[in-house]
C-alpha cells in the first residue's frame, strides 16, 4: 500500500504542484485548503505524513500543528512545514509550533521527496 500524505496548502498552484510531485513518486495524497478542514480529516482518516503550509486562513500551520500535537494517536505522526518564511526567527517559531522539519517555498522537488522518504521510509 502506497503511503498517503495530506497536504494542507491554501494556495490551489502549489497544492497542485506538491500533488504531482508526490503521485509521480507513487504517493496518494489528499489536499485541503485549509487547518479547519484538516482537522477534520483527521477525526475519519489515517495519514503517514501531513505537509502543512505555515499562512493558512483561519487557523494557522503552526496552530493546527500545535492541536494535532495534543490528540494522543497523532503525537508521532510526521508534520512537514511549508513556508516562504526563510528568516531564521521565524523559523524557529514554527519548529517549536510542533513541526518535526520545515522546507522553504519555492519547493525544491529533490528535497521534499528525500525529506518525505527519511520520515516515512518509502
Amino acid at each position: 500500500m502506497n503511503a498517503h500524505i495530506l497536504v494542507v496548502e491554501d494556495n490551489p498552484d502549489n497544492s497542485k504542484l506538491v500533488s504531482w510531485i508526490l503521485e509521480d513518486e507513487g504517493y496518494d495524497v489528499t489536499c485541503v485548503e485549509s487547518g479547519e478542514r484538516c482537522l477534520a480529516l483527521l477525526e475519519k482518516a489515517d495519514y503517514d505524513l501531513i505537509l502543512m503550509d505555515i499562512s493558512l486562513p483561519g487557523i494557522s500551520g503552526k496552530e493546527v500543528t500545535r492541536r494535532i500535537r495534543q490528540i494522543p494517536r497523532l503525537q508521532k505522526l510526521p508534520i512537514l512545514a511549508l513556508t516562504a518564511h526563510a528568516i531564521e526567527a521565524e523559523q524557529q517559531s514554527i519548529l517549536s509550533s510542533g513541526v518535526d522539519d520545515l522546507l522553504t517555498k519555492p519547493i525544491n522537488d529533490d528535497q521534499l521527496v528525500k525529506v518525505i522518504q527519511r520520515y516515512i521510509g518509502t
